[in-house]
């Protein structure tokens, strides 16, 4: 009798395609697609049942360098078209990626749409807050003051916060990862992709022709500990070189604050103790982005509910139910004309 030998657990390279991996040297897609690709073998994902959807931009190339399904769409509508793919297969396992340009300008519209309605897809959106492909226009995000060819002078623009956007459209998933952070990437997509619903994550991503060194502020070694605080869902929220540093509430301003604690602990200083599905807290720490408080990197909020895709499959079942076996078929082929009831 012969013994069947397990399949081989897929890795990485199995996860890459042939084609010549084509982006500026040193930019940060690349770091990201190493951790797509990683987390896809370390969720054993089936390249059959996987779909990678995009729009327009640099990160729109990234359906071509995946050994799965893609699609490259039009300029910010991939996720219409990710949430059609889902309702007319509910079973694939759909992945959307776009940049800060894509995806909140001309695509605002259709990413609130797909987190608003709680579509069972993962939403990567890679942020460097510049328009990369058309050579370095201020994006939505771009911070004020960005001198770029479409503003010269310094934009006046107030940035787009995009995991505040997120929240504000009911988002149920947010995380917030860096693109050089190559051990914790991984564990934030596995996690968005064990997520029931819409999982959105945004990346933030180096873009060294037209933004360089854009988040050194909170990714150079010398400040990293100072400047993230990681949310670890039951853990405390603390920081610094020393972890004497953590965020608490100002009962007076309801407002997060910085704290410096010594021997009497986190607990006792009243620091905060993070709960990933408290939409409050989640909110609070998706919009902090001064110089004062720190940048929120994890998971940053997390509370399931029913999926867009699990919605629309029980009201069919209630629409087939309701039309008592009656064939859509011979109804469109029994005359001109068709009476509605109720």
């Amino acid at each position: 009798m012969n013994d069947l030998a397990p399949p081989a657990k897929r890795t990485a390279k199995d996860f890459a395609t042939d084609q010549e991996v084509r982006w500026c040297p040193g930019c940060g897609d690349y770091a990201i697609l190493r951790a797509v690709q990683k987390t896809l073998a370390d969720i054993d994902a089936d390249p059959a049942n996987t779909v990678f959807v995009s729009g327009i931009g640099c990160a729109a190339r990234f359906p071509y360098y995946v050994e799965t399904y893609g699609f490259h769409t039009i300029h910010g509508r991939s996720p219409a078209f990710a949430t059609g793919i889902k309702l007319a297969n509910p079973d694939l396992d759909v992945w959307v990626v776009g940049g800060d340009g894509d995806m909140l300008s001309i695509g605002a519209n259709h990413l609130m749409h797909v987190i608003r309605r709680n579509v069972d897809a993962q939403v990567l959106l890679f942020n460097n807050e510049i328009y990369g492909l058309t050579k370095g226009q201020a994006s939505p995000t771009s911070r004020a003051g960005t001198r770029s060819p479409s503003t010269p002078l310094g934009s006046v623009d107030s940035p787009v916060s995009a995991c505040l956007y997120v929240m504000g459209a009911g988002a149920r998933f947010v995380a917030r990862g860096i693109d050089t952070q190559q051990k914790d990437l991984p564990g934030i997509f596995a996690r968005a992709h064990a997520h029931k619903g819409a999982s959105f994550v945004e990346i933030l991503q180096n873009c060294i022709v037209y933004n360089d060194g854009v988040f050194a502020n909170i990714t150079e070694k010398a400040v990293v500990a100072d400047r993230q605080v990681v949310c670890d869902h039951g853990q405390p929220l603390v920081f610094g070189a020393d972890k004497n540093k953590g965020l608490r509430l100002n009962t007076q301003t309801l407002e997060l604050e910085v704290v410096t604690f010594g021997d009497e602990g986190p607990e006792a200083a009243g620091i905060l103790i993070h709960d990933e599905t408290k939409r409050v807290l989640g909110t609070m720490l998706a919009g902090m982005d001064d110089d004062v408080l720190p940048v929120a990197v994890g998971v940053i909020y997390c509370d399931p509910a029913k999926s867009y895709d699990e919605g629309v499959k029980e009201v069919k079942a209630e629409a087939v139910k309701r039309a008592g076996g009656e064939d859509l078929k011979a109804m469109m082929h029994a005359g001109h004309t068709w009476t509605v009831s109720e």
